[in-house]
């Protein structure tokens, strides 16, 4: 069940975003890069989009393995907890968040980190702008823009 996430999620939320940064991210990018993304999904981050209603929960069950940001043709903070990946609960997510999206626009775009470029390639979506941001540490942290027609 994929549901809007309320301000009481916002623990869960940040749990599921940061455990995920910390297991998976440190395979594909150095430590600044890591340390980058760690603190651009802080507390302050989620919470304002929680309140703009823009937060979405997968649960199974009663618990909660994945997360997503739709804000209006832009999805974010895709993240599945890395214990659930490989069973198809981030193309639920992609599907859900480009279900949302396709109400008001022809087209979705996100940011993509190394670790989920594969997946976003797979489901369409196709690079447009290469970008990179200086980190700590002297290290980058590299992605792409990437857009689908719906």
């Amino acid at each position: 069940m994929i549901r809007k996430a309320l301000a009481d999620d916002l623990h869960t939320v940040f749990e599921i975003v940061q455990t995920t940064i910390a297991e998976v991210y440190p395979h594909y990018y150095p430590a600044g890069a890591v340390h980058f993304f760690q603190e651009h999904h802080s507390t302050a981050h989620i919470a304002e989009d929680i309140a703009k209603g823009c937060v979405f929960l997968l649960c199974i069950g009663d618990v909660p393995v994945g997360t997503v940001t739709v804000n209006e043709y832009e999805i974010n903070r895709l993240f599945v907890l890395p214990a659930f990946q490989g069973r198809g609960f981030g193309k639920r997510l992609m599907e859900f968040a480009e279900s949302e999206i396709s109400v008001h626009y022809e087209f979705a775009e996100l940011s993509s980190s190394f670790s989920a470029q594969e997946m976003y390639l797979r489901y369409g979506y196709i690079p447009f702008e290469f970008r990179k941001i200086a980190c700590q540490n002297g290290d980058w942290l590299c992605y792409s823009q990437m857009r689908k027609e719906l």
